[in-house]
């Protein structure tokens, strides 16, 4: 659904801080070792992730590194905004301190069995590292309570497209728009 308001994924700007040329994927590759680059200069994603997933202390050391870049990369993109309002996409909005970005919390939730379904097919992954993921990520049940909005996406592409379109006019409103 289109409805002309401006999406920032923080997906996106955590790609954008790791490109090649930039400095954190040198510091990434200095610190780890070439097995975290492509033999084109790009991150390996998945040996990264097999890294950091599996001694917690490396998490912590590459968080500390990029989460500021991607926070500052998400404020650039959120001031550019020019929609009634912005949403802000990001799996880590509360584990990050980006809903601290936010007016509101509004999280499309479902069941973890089909979030693990659906991640292990976008990532081409497998179920023992999504897991793990997701272990370090707030639970479900922090998100839900910290929501101010809740979208269950269990349903039929048209009743979600009625409950987004609903919530943006509940948005429109908050902004003073029609």
């Amino acid at each position: 659904v289109d409805l002309g308001v401006h999406l920032v994924d923080a997906d996106n700007a955590a790609r954008w801080v790791v490109e090649p040329g930039r400095p954190a994927l040198a510091r990434i590759a200095e610190h780890f070792g070439p097995s975290v680059l492509q033999a084109d200069g790009t991150l390996n994603r998945s040996a990264l992730r097999e890294l950091i997933f599996k001694d917690p202390q490396q998490r912590v050391w590459l968080e500390s590194l990029l989460h500021p870049l991607i926070r500052e990369e998400i404020r650039q993109y959120l001031a550019r905004a020019e929609s009634a309002y912005a949403i802000l996409v990001s799996p880590l909005l509360l584990e990050t301190s980006q809903h601290q970005m936010v007016q509101r919390v509004l999280v499309i939730d479902v069941p973890e069995s089909v979030q693990i379904e659906r991640t292990v097919l976008r990532d081409k992954t497998n179920e023992e590292q999504v897991r793990a993921i997701l272990k370090a990520q707030a639970s479900r049940e922090e998100r839900l309570s910290r929501a101010d909005d809740v979208i269950v996406n269990d349903r039929d592409p048209a009743w979600l497209k009625s409950e987004v379109e609903r919530l943006h006019h509940f948005y429109l409103t908050l902004r003073g728009g029609q």
